[in-house]
């Protein structure tokens, strides 16, 4: 059985995002929620607001790197269908 990979978007409740990759969305969400990534640490708590999955790893990280550089754009919006918020 292969494993598949996800590309996840958190939000915190001020409207930042965060993009990443993991195997297992929840158990990130939880790691991030518990200050484990320094980065999103200090903008907790997040949610999940999309996630998409991919059979490889190599799949997932390329989305990941296309949606890091829309991030903020409409690009951003378009693909994964989010709203900006205030809208």
């Amino acid at each position: 059985m292969s494993m598949n990979y996800f590309v996840y978007i958190l939000r915190n409740e001020s409207g930042r995002f965060y993009i990443g990759v993991s195997e297992d969305v929840e158990v990130r969400l939880k790691q991030h929620n518990e200050g484990i990534s320094k980065w999103t640490a200090k903008y907790r708590p997040w949610e999940i607001v999309w996630s998409r999955e991919f059979e490889s790893l190599g799949e997932a990280r390329k989305y990941e790197n296309q949606l890091k550089k829309q991030k903020g754009g409409d690009g951003f919006y378009r693909i994964t269908g989010l709203r900006r918020s205030g809208s």
